[in-house]
């Protein structure tokens, strides 16, 4: 029933508005002679744009960096594979040398066209080019699914949005367990923007950051949930939880603790206090 309310704010935010034209976020360089607006287009226009075999560019959002490649396959999102060796490179130091299943906000560059997406950086299944790259990414786009479950992946779903400029926006729409998920999800790719986006911030990004280096795995086994219609009105919310999980200092955890998430007023969003769910990792509270 949540996945079916999220699917719906999605369509409502970003599909319905954008009927004449898609959702766009402008972007305004005062030191070069141009602009150039970032579309957030749904699968099914996106794939007409970019049909198999056709070539782009990638651009990842958080480095600037680009690599060209080919769409060769994909009916639910696209699969892809760069180019040449030069772009397998490229693609690989976006993620620091190694591959990996982290999702990625990206600009897809097609023509004149700009159009917010997600990747992720593991190869795995068929690659025919001659590219260094043993077999293809996925890149999905608002709306898209995956090819063996047939659903939104929640977190390619969030990094189109934060490629758009419409990360924050999303977030005032997500209800307290699902942040959970994305800040839990940032602890397991290692990920300082999505640990930063989650949290109160009570502890600055680098040490986050540092904290984050020192798990394997974090698993949520239990979670006890609240109808969301039954926290309208309330800024804190202690969500128990049961978890497994690996650090460097402690080893092998399974335990139940709690997460505490709060909000500055009414109108605000959900966060998480980082302090707290840290303490219990290193036996304070």
């Amino acid at each position: 029933m949540r996945n079916f309310v999220k699917i719906g704010i999605l369509i409502y935010l970003f599909i319905l508005p954008a009927e004449a034209k898609a959702n766009v976020q402008k972007y305004d360089d005062d030191d070069l002679p141009i602009s150039f607006e970032i579309e957030i287009l749904p699968w099914e226009k996106a794939k007409d744009i970019l049909p198999k075999g056709k070539k782009f560019t990638v651009i990842d959002v958080e480095t600037g960096k680009q690599f060209k490649v080919q769409r060769r396959a994909g009916s639910r999102h696209a699969d892809v594979q760069p180019l040449t060796t030069r772009d397998t490179k490229i693609m690989k130091e976006i993620y620091d040398g190694k591959w990996s299943w982290k999702r990625r906000g990206i600009i897809v560059k097609v023509g004149d066209q700009f159009i917010a997406a997600s990747m992720h950086g593991m190869p795995h299944g068929a690659g025919a080019l001659q590219n260094g790259f043993p077999g293809h990414f996925c890149i999905h786009f608002l709306g898209s699914t995956t090819h063996r479950s047939g659903k939104m992946d929640k977190l390619h779903q969030l990094m189109i949005l934060k490629a758009g400029g419409k990360e924050e926006e999303y977030l005032y729409t997500v209800d307290p367990y699902e942040m959970i998920e994305f800040f839990v999800t940032g602890l397991n790719y290692q990920d300082p923007h999505l640990l930063k986006v989650t949290s109160v911030e009570n502890k600055p990004p680098t040490k986050l950051k540092k904290i984050a280096k020192s798990f394997t795995y974090f698993r949520i086994t239990s979670m006890s949930f609240l109808p969301v219609e039954d926290l309208e009105g309330q800024l804190v919310l202690e969500v128990p939880i049961g978890a497994k999980y690996h650090t460097d200092r402690t080893g092998k955890v399974t335990k139940n603790m709690t997460f505490i998430l709060r909000k500055n007023s009414v109108i605000d969003r959900w966060r998480i206090d980082t302090e707290h769910f840290f303490n219990q990792i290193e036996g304070k509270s």
